[in-house]
C-alpha cells in the first residue's frame, strides 16, 4: 500500500532512476534474446551443435538487432515518439493561455535550477499533463488544451511544478523508456506467437522437444508463457515505475510553488472531469499526472490497486496536500 512519501533527496532519486533506465534496457535485450531463441530452437530446428535444422540461428540476431537498436531510438526519440502519439504540437505564445503556460515553466525552471522544458500542448478537451525526455537538457512538459481552459494560474503552477519534479529527478527517464519499450514488447510477442503458428516448424519442434525429454517440455512451455506475457509484464513494469512516483512529485511541487493548495485544487478540478483524455493512449497513461482513462482502480489501495492502477488515490494526494497546509478536514459524518 502506497504510504506518504518518503524524503529521499532528489540525488538520490536520480541515482535510483539512472539503475531503473539500465535494468529496462537489460531486461527488454533479455526478453528479445529469449524470444529469438526459442523460435530458433523449438520452431526453425536449431541447435547449438547443428544436428539438424538450420546451422546458424536466425530469429535469435534478428531479435537482438531489433532490440537493440528499439532501445537506441527508445533512448534517443522516446520523447518525440509519445508527443507525437498523442498529437501535440508546440505551445503557441500568441495565445494567451499557451504564453501564460510557456511563463509559469520559465518561473518553475528557475525555481528548480533547470533548463527550461520543452512546451508542447496536447489538443484535447480532458484537464491533464506529462513530462517526457531522457535528461534535463532534453525534456519536454505537455499539457492538454483543456487543463489550460480549466485551471487558473495557481493551479497551473502547481500541476507544473509536479511535472518538473518528475524532470528534475529523472523520474522522465524511466517512464519514457518503459513507454517506448512498451510497443516493441507487444511487437515482438506477437511476432513470436505468429512465428509459433506459421514457422512450419512446429511437429519438428514437437518431435525435438519429446526427444530431449521433460527439461525442453518444461523451457517451451516457459517461452510460451513469456511469449503470451510480455507485454502484460512491460505494462506492470510501468505501473511500479510510476505509482509510488506521484505523492514525492506532489510534495516537491508544493515546495517549488510554496503553495501546495495550488496543486490540490488543481487535482480536485482534473479529478472531477468526466471524459477520458481520448489523445492519450493507455502505454503512455503512467506519464501523466492523473490517469487519463479514468480507471476506478486508481481510486482504491490494497495490493490489487498496487499492481494494476497507474497512479494513487487522489482524494490521498489532495489531502497529503493540504495537511502540509495546515488544513484540517473535517470529521467524518
Amino acid at each position: 500500500m502506497a504510504d506518504a512519501p518518503q524524503r529521499a533527496t532528489f540525488y538520490e532519486l536520480q541515482a535510483e532512476n539512472r539503475r531503473n533506465s539500465v535494468l529496462l534496457i537489460v531486461g527488454f535485450l533479455a526478453l528479445v534474446l529469449f524470444l529469438g531463441l526459442g523460435l530458433d530452437v523449438f520452431f526453425l530446428g536449431w541447435s547449438p551443435g547443428g544436428e539438424s535444422g538450420f546451422g546458424i540461428p536466425l530469429a535469435t540476431p534478428f531479435a537482438l538487432l531489433f532490440g537493440a537498436v528499439h532501445a537506441s531510438y527508445s533512448w534517443f526519440a522516446g520523447a518525440s515518439q509519445v508527443l507525437s502519439s498523442t498529437g501535440a504540437r508546440p505551445a503557441d505564445p500568441n495565445d494567451p493561455l499557451e504564453r501564460q503556460f510557456e511563463n509559469v515553466v520559465e518561473e518553475m525552471a528557475i525555481a528548480s535550477g533547470l533548463p527550461k522544458p520543452a512546451t508542447y500542448v496536447v489538443p484535447d478537451p480532458d484537464p491533464n499533463a506529462f513530462a517526457v525526455g531522457r535528461d534535463p537538457a532534453h525534456a519536454a512538459i505537455a499539457v492538454t488544451r483543456g487543463l489550460l481552459e480549466t485551471l487558473d494560474r495557481e493551479e497551473l503552477q502547481g500541476v507544473v511544478g509536479h511535472e518538473m519534479s518528475h524532470v528534475r529527478n529523472l523520474d522522465i527517464r524511466a517512464m519514457t523508456l518503459v513507454t517506448a519499450l512498451f510497443g516493441a514488447a507487444a511487437l515482438l510477442s506477437d511476432v513470436a506467437r505468429r512465428g509459433m503458428y506459421h514457422s512450419g516448424g512446429r511437429d519438428r519442434g514437437s518431435s525435438r522437444r519429446s526427444g530431449d525429454g521433460g527439461g525442453m517440455a518444461i523451457l517451451f512451455l516457459v517461452w510460451l508463457l513469456v511469449a503470451a506475457l510480455a507485454p502484460f509484464v512491460t505494462r506492470l513494469l510501468a505501473l511500479a515505475v510510476s505509482r509510488s512516483r506521484e505523492y514525492l512529485a506532489d510534495v516537491s511541487s508544493a515546495e517549488l510553488t510554496r503553495n501546495p493548495l495550488g496543486l490540490a485544487a488543481a487535482l480536485r478540478k482534473i479529478g472531477a472531469a468526466h471524459h477520458p483524455t481520448r489523445l492519450i493512449t493507455q502505454g503512455s497513461a503512467h506519464l501523466c499526472i492523473t490517469d487519463p482513462r479514468g480507471w476506478s482502480v486508481n481510486d482504491r489501495e490494497g495490493e490489487g490497486a498496487e499492481l494494476f492502477g497507474t497512479h494513487p488515490p487522489l482524494a490521498k494526494r489532495i489531502a497529503i496536500l493540504e495537511s502540509m497546509a495546515g488544513v484540517v478536514a473535517p470529521p467524518a459524518s
